[in-house]
């Protein structure tokens, strides 16, 4: 079976801004570069070193306003823009309390302050404990969106890459499988499963589809998209054909 690559993106910071690609070089057992290199600790979270939680950051689900922020990479330096906020750049090395007073305004007052902007180790920082790339399959966004009877922007899903010609939920029989796309191998790991962050629009930043319901109500669990793994290192771009071996 052949499909196509329709998309790639990448967050810089977790939680925080989706940053669209054209092409990008995947290297074996690590994220797409750039992807979650850094995160947003709270006041009281985890400051160990290594992977930790997502419960320990910033994130979508605890303050939907950040969904909306996009992002762009020039070198080490970030550039930020959201609808309520004026555009920021940001060099993560340095500029801590200028992101945080940033995002002060969209955060929810009543959760817990940003302690440290944190970097993470080099299997990224993503909500799973290994090197993922987050696959989203469009019909199963299509599918979703026609039960809740809206249109869902896949930036909601946070995913790194989007995969046109599946069937709907057809990602997850490729768990187990090899996926080539351009000169990448990826393993495809596990499913994932959705928190509310997904209920947020990303272009507003507010929430106005009930995702986990809409899963659940339709199809009995709360997973979109699976996780996979770079197994041999190459090129990917978009437009390019997407193969199970």
């Amino acid at each position: 079976m052949t499909w196509t690559l329709d998309r790639i993106w990448r967050h810089p910071i977790k939680g925080i801004g989706a940053e669209p690609l054209d092409r990008v070089d995947l290297a074996a057992n690590r994220p797409v570069p750039g992807d979650r290199a850094w995160a947003v600790l709270e006041s009281g979270g985890d400051a160990s070193d290594g992977w930790r939680s997502c419960r320990n950051f910033l994130r979508g689900a605890k303050g939907p306003s950040l969904m909306a922020v996009m992002a762009r990479s020039e070198g080490e330096v970030f550039h930020f823009s959201h609808p309520d906020r004026p555009d920021i750049t940001v060099d993560p090395t340095r500029d801590h309390a200028a992101l945080f007073d940033w995002l002060a305004p969209i955060y929810p007052a009543e959760r817990p302050a940003p302690a440290a902007l944190v970097p993470a180790p080099p299997e990224g920082m993503s909500d799973a404990p290994f090197a993922s790339i987050s696959i989203l399959n469009a019909a199963s966004l299509r599918a979703l969106g026609q039960k809740l009877g809206q249109s869902l922007d896949p930036r909601r899903f946070r995913g790194n890459l989007l995969v046109e010609g599946l069937a709907p939920w057809e990602e997850f029989d490729l768990v187990g499988k090899t996926l080539s796309i351009g000169d990448a191998r990826l393993e495809v790991i596990e499913p994932i499963t959705r928190c509310r962050a997904t209920e947020a629009n990303p272009e507003t930043g507010r929430r106005d589809a009930n995702t986990l319901r809409g899963l659940e109500d339709g199809w009995g669990h709360q997973d979109l998209g699976v996780y996979a793994m770079v197994r041999s290192a190459g090129t990917i771009a978009t437009g390019d054909t997407v193969t199970r071996t």
